[in-house]
């Protein structure tokens, strides 16, 4: 679910290009005069990362309900890394290795460990095999070009 939820807009984005694209943050500058989120986080991904992790959660007979939360709270660990590295100058592309991986892991598992009933072996299991799945695919979607940066 976890690449459902982060997965799913890059495709959007690779699919729809820039169409449909808004930031959520609308341009806004936060007090330090850097973007409050960036270009990169969009309405658009935003529900496609939420629709895709139902749809997911539906199949795996999760319930619509805990799929279109865990989404919501994967992305929305997304949104808060993006927030952070504005707020440390750096530009959105910038690799922060764990900042880009923990939030938008650790969130929606730990609300999958309080839904479903699994213990923290299985949240540091998965939030652990997400992060290095994410550092390994990343560079190599990058290649094929379906993500526009390495990490």
């Amino acid at each position: 679910m976890l690449t459902a939820a982060n997965g799913s807009p890059v495709l959007g984005q690779l699919l729809l290009g820039w169409h449909g694209a808004q930031p959520i943050d609308g341009g806004r500058l936060w007090r330090d005069g850097e973007r409050v989120l960036g270009d990169s986080k969009t309405w658009r991904g935003l529900i496609i990362g939420v629709a895709a992790t139902t749809i997911v959660s539906l199949l795996m007979d999760l319930g619509g309900k805990f799929g279109a939360l865990f989404g919501l709270l994967s992305l929305t660990g997304d949104m808060l890394s993006s927030f952070i590295k504005r707020r440390r100058h750096l530009r959105s592309s910038a690799q922060a290795i764990g900042l880009d991986q923990l939030p938008e892991a650790i969130l929606p598992v730990a609300v999958g460990a309080f839904w479903l009933g699994y213990g923290w072996e299985v949240t540091a299991v998965t939030v652990l095999l997400f992060m290095l799945a994410n550092m390994v695919f990343s560079p190599l979607l990058y290649r094929l070009g379906i993500r526009r940066r390495p990490y």
